[in-house]
């Protein structure tokens, strides 16, 4: 998995480096088909507010994006996760679903004899 860190107008102290990277390295746990992650922190031009916008990217061109808008630059990464990691998970499970049904007919009806 490839992760890229970009920061926009701020400087990226190696704290925020290594806590982006600690959250992130977590989502092939929860998506198994993750292929690469891309996090955008940008820092407002009067300082005031922060963004922190994680793009990932996974098998079959499926793309998952979280935003977070904040004061502090450690609750605007945590939100972000936290909003793609329950998009993997919903993604992991609408895969598994489909996968296994059972073996069960869903429209019983249609194959019933009358």
């Amino acid at each position: 998995m490839d992760i890229r860190i970009v920061g926009k107008h701020m400087e990226m102290t190696e704290d925020i480096k290594a806590r982006i990277e600690e959250k992130v390295s977590a989502f092939p746990r929860f998506y198994n088909s993750v292929l690469d992650v891309e996090v955008i922190i940008e820092g407002s031009k009067n300082g005031t507010s922060n963004i922190a916008e994680i793009i990932v990217r996974a098998k079959h061109n499926r793309v998952f994006i979280g935003k977070h808008t904040d004061h502090d630059v450690y609750v605007c990464i945590d939100q972000a996760v936290e909003k793609v990691e329950r998009q993997l998970t919903k993604q992991k499970q609408k895969e598994r679903d489909n996968k296994h049904t059972g073996g069960e007919v869903k429209n019983r009806s249609k194959y019933e004899d009358s």
